[in-house]
């Protein structure tokens, strides 16, 4: 009974990638258009441009690489301090950052990626940055740029709620979501692609423990969370695109 209890899981651990997934038949191999790269985004939205990227990386990632790994931890007590936008910025390229565009179907990022397909789209709920309304941003790599989907004064409270109450999420100066949008990977690798879709969310989430240690901050990750509600917060349809991960962040 309990290996049968188990055994959905285990096969999408150990035998997805095996599938014997025809691969003729996937839309990369029909010469169907890719998904893009980005989600659209409205032009209703108000755009905040950020630093950039490489150079914030650089200017505030003193620390050496040794350390940041020795000293990575699960932060869950946060100071009242703001983050900068500065280290906001620095933060979102650490982590979704695009470093080069090959193409309409293909883009290089900070993080590694399954085929550079980078399933992903990153949202923030900001309580406490200088120079940004509390509510909810979405990070827009490609322009550089946040869009803020709404404000709300009380964003931590709902991001608290929607992690089942965990307070310290709601404590945060910012909580990063991360949502999938899984066609860009089933567009080439069909029915092999959710596996992928979830070892490349650890290597998103790796990169912001490391990162926040060069600016005296902290987090740690969330899987434990009502998919409704997060799904909601995002405004995201939790079908074609939903929420994966979650991860506040704060200083220490």
């Amino acid at each position: 009974m309990e290996e049968k209890r188990f055994e959905a899981g285990r096969f999408f651990l150990k035998d997805t990638i095996r599938l014997q997934v025809d691969f003729s038949t996937t839309d990369q191999s029909r010469g169907r258009a890719a998904p893009p790269l980005q989600q659209p985004c409205s032009p209703n939205f108000a755009r905040v441009d950020l630093p950039s990227g490489p150079d914030t990386l650089a200017r505030l990632t003193g620390i050496p690489l040794g350390a940041a790994i020795a000293g990575r931890e699960s932060v869950r007590r946060f100071s009242e301090t703001s983050l900068s936008l500065e280290e906001l910025s620095m933060l979102l390229y650490a982590t979704q950052g695009v470093r080069k565009v090959l193409g309409p179907e293909c883009a290089l990022r900070v993080v590694p990626s399954a085929g550079a397909r980078h399933a992903f789209e990153s949202y923030v709920a900001v309580s406490r940055v200088d120079d940004l309304t509390p509510g909810l941003y979405r990070y827009l790599p490609f322009d550089n740029q946040l869009a803020r989907l709404y404000e709300d004064k009380k964003i931590g409270r709902r991001t608290a709620e929607a992690c089942h109450w965990q307070q310290f999420a709601g404590k945060a100066a910012a909580v990063f979501f991360w949502t999938a949008v899984p066609s860009r990977m089933e567009w080439r690798y069909a029915e092999a692609a959710h596996k992928v879709i979830a070892v490349d969310a650890g290597h998103v989430c790796q990169n912001l423990y490391l990162a926040v240690q060069a600016i005296g901050a902290g987090t740690c990750a969330i899987a434990a969370y009502n998919q409704a509600a997060c799904d909601s917060l995002l405004g995201v349809d939790g079908s074609e695109e939903f929420t994966v991960y979650i991860a506040p962040v704060g200083k220490c």
